[in-house]
């Protein structure tokens, strides 16, 4: 088909040839590794599309279109050691478009990483295999974070700048360049149509991350179609718009030009980079080149050999690697191994000079924390606050107790620092003038927060924090439940977290957001009853190495729960304890979360006076508790006491496990009201006579 993409590289290939027939040395080495190169980038096609017709499942075209661009980043752009994938100063690869993973897989494979072989390849979408239908960080050494969900690796990435950005201006000095490594990433016209995409980039041109450097895949194909159909705006006009530095390729296959784009974003330094690179999606297909159909299904049995004719490979020979493209690819993944090697100098040099930042840094990025922090957590007591402490206000003394012990504790909110209490006073903002700041404004954006702090937790020994009100949970789910499935530690703060907050009405008071977040598995949500309980959050919150935490506080005030009368509030890390007994078998156990245990404790004491013995149980968190082994959770709630009531101001789904098919709740089921807090607990039975009447009521009194 003349004038095709395909006619065109040929073209070019042998005019580039004629260039240099004056010089035969030239000539014959320019020849040699047009050859190589192009012989790579055609096997890597020709392997995207035999594991996606073997799986009869996944997305062939883009691979197919992208190989160009991947060569030059994984043979000269990146900076990496396929032998030593964790090296602290590798550059980080993000495929943000997630479903052409058999790009970054081909590539992984013919680099020499170690984790990845060539039945990897074949085992493409496979049950429990490495190769998932998306990258998956921890299945595979090279996949710096989870994605697929478009416009999440996107964003994830500014998360990741910004935690190179930090480590540099703490434990850069002069003469010790340590982290000076890139964020790369290949993106779509999908992730670039997800509104996440536009908050982080946004915040990325504002912040002057110059470690950025994305790609953009303009293949102008979707699902349904030719992106026209829903997306017709200059891409490029709005980066400029976002002071992003934005080049334009109008050729995708043009790996010369690809690699002065990159060398040209390297040398911006004030702002992050986005390269829109024109491809053809499918490109090698006859039939399918430029077409939907080759965006999210195999390209057909028939059409793969067409496509293998195309490139000089056996029609009938799957996942052929020639031996010259896999020892051309290998010296390409170790060429990085001198650079570690100079950096482990560098470091090794660093660590006699500034001991005590190395310390802290080694420390830190193996997952551990200091020691003696813990010592600096506040202590409340009764007496010192008759008013009680808004479970938010103790948050955010903790954070300030703990700041100085824990120097990479870094975050802020969605513009609600002064509501949620979660600015560290002594330390300023993290901004486009001051990469070493300690305060985020990650302005009104909660979904691009949530995403931004994923990319922090993946940067090792960064310990962010975001936070906003509970109601805003909801614009932030899909980056908690990638958090959850990476099994990082961010923390997301969570305050205002009920009917409690009032006024503001039904549009801000959370109902069915703590019960949405316990859904989300490897999710360790926590609801403390006072300021002490707060502390230990934070303490837990902190600690927990198996995914990320959410910590939810209180707009009002409440009791501080005396620690000489009741139990300690350290007992918070199980989950759930007995704050308050009998001394003999309870009638009743009465159960609750945040606010509403001030209520069970107050109820308790005058259902003891009418001669109810009723158990006290603060239950900060299912999941925590949930952990502990079977004869503890005996000892909070026997099995034999089946009379139980839980209290908590969100809907009742899931209470139902812990207060048996005898039990009951007080919860709600309905959006709330707006009025003041007093009246809207009153309006929804939290109350301490109702605890009573509900209490007397199950046990037929």
């Amino acid at each position: 088909m003349a004038g095709s993409p395909r006619d065109k590289l040929v073209s070019r290939h042998i005019y580039w040839a004629m260039l240099r027939i004056k010089n035969p040395i030239f000539f014959i080495m320019d020849i040699m590794t047009q050859g190589i190169v192009q012989a790579g980038i055609n096997t890597v096609r020709v392997l995207a599309a035999d594991a996606v017709q073997k799986a009869n499942s996944g997305h062939p075209g883009t691979p197919m279109s992208l190989a160009p661009m991947g060569h030059v980043l994984w043979t000269s752009a990146l900076r990496y050691n396929a032998k030593s994938p964790h090296w602290a100063n590798r550059d980080r690869f993000i495929l943000s478009a997630g479903h052409a993973c058999m790009l970054q897989y081909a590539y992984l494979y013919l680099t020499g990483y170690e984790d990845i072989s060539l039945e990897d390849l074949k085992q493409f979408r496979q049950l429990h295999s490495k190769t998932a239908g998306h990258p998956e960080y921890g299945l595979l050494a090279g996949i710096e974070v989870t994605t697929g969900p478009l416009g999440q690796g996107f964003a994830h990435g500014i998360g990741m700048a910004i935690g190179q950005q930090y480590l540099a201006s703490r434990y850069n000095k002069p003469g010790f360049d340590l982290f000076n490594y890139h964020i790369y990433a290949i993106c779509s016209d999908g992730d670039l149509m997800e509104g996440v995409s536009a908050e982080a980039a946004s915040l990325a041109g504002h912040l002057k991350l110059g470690n950025i450097i994305y790609l953009y895949d303009d293949n102008h194909i979707s699902i349904e179609g030719d992106t026209a159909i829903a997306f017709n705006e200059d891409v490029a006009k709005r980066f400029e718009a976002y002071d992003w530095h934005v080049q334009v390729l109008p050729d995708g296959n043009d790996v010369a030009a690809i690699q002065a784009a990159i060398e040209r974003a390297k040398a911006e330094t004030q702002r992050p980079s986005l390269i829109k690179v024109r491809t053809h999606i499918a490109y090698g297909s006859p039939n399918k080149v430029d077409t939907a159909g080759a965006h999210g299904a195999p390209l057909g049995v028939e059409e793969v050999k067409l496509v293998k004719k195309g490139f000089g490979f056996d029609p009938e020979v799957s996942f052929y690697v020639p031996d010259e493209v896999l020892s051309y690819y290998h010296a390409a993944g170790s060429r990085g191994a001198k650079e570690e090697e100079a950096w482990n100098t560098l470091y090794k040099n660093y660590k006699e000079k500034y001991p005590e930042l190395a310390a802290e840094y080694e420390t830190l990025s193996s997952g551990q924390l200091p020691g003696g922090w813990q010592e600096k957590l506040p202590v409340y007591k009764t007496e010192d606050n008759p008013k009680g402490v808004a479970t938010r206000k103790a948050s955010g003394d903790t954070l300030n107790a703990i700041a100085d012990a824990l120097p990479t504790l870094i975050g802020g909110s969605a513009d609600l620092a002064p509501s949620t209490d979660t600015n560290l006073k002594k330390y300023p903002s993290f901004n486009f003038d001051n990469h070493g700041g300690r305060n985020f404004h990650f302005g009104i954006r909660e979904h691009a927060m949530g995403a931004i702090l994923n990319g922090m937790a993946l940067t090792k020994g960064i310990l962010p924090y975001g936070a906003t009100f509970l109601m805003f949970s909801e614009y932030m789910r899909p980056p908690i439940r990638l958090a959850a499935i990476m099994k990082i530690r961010p923390l997301f703060v969570y305050t205002h977290d009920s009917i409690g907050l009032g006024e503001d009405g039904t549009t801000h008071q959370p109902i069915e957001q703590l019960a949405a977040l316990r859904a989300i598995p490897n999710l360790t949500v926590i609801r403390p009853a006072d300021a002490n309980e707060t502390a230990q959050a934070w303490r837990v919150g902190l600690e927990h190495k198996d995914g990320p935490v959410v910590l939810v506080f209180t707009r009002q005030n409440l009791l501080v729960l005396d620690q000489n009368k009741y139990a300690k509030a350290s007992n918070l890390e199980k989950g759930a304890y007995i704050l308050s007994d009998t001394g003999k078998t309870p009638d009743i156990i009465l159960l609750a979360t945040g606010s509403e245990v001030e209520l069970i404790v107050k109820a308790q004491e005058q259902l003891q006076a009418q001669g109810i013995a009723a158990r006290v149980v603060s239950f900060p968190s299912w999941e925590l508790f949930e952990k502990q082994d079977a004869a503890y959770q005996e000892s909070v709630l026997p099995k034999t006491v089946r009379k139980r009531l839980a209290v908590e101001a969100g809907i009742a789904q899931g209470w139902h496990k812990w207060v048996t098919d005898e039990g009951d709740t007080i919860t709600i089921n309905r959006f709330g009201e707006s009025a003041p807090a007093e009246q809207v607990f009153a309006e929804f039975g939290f109350t301490v006579d109702n605890v009573i009447k509900k209490a007397k009521a199950l046990l037929g009194k």
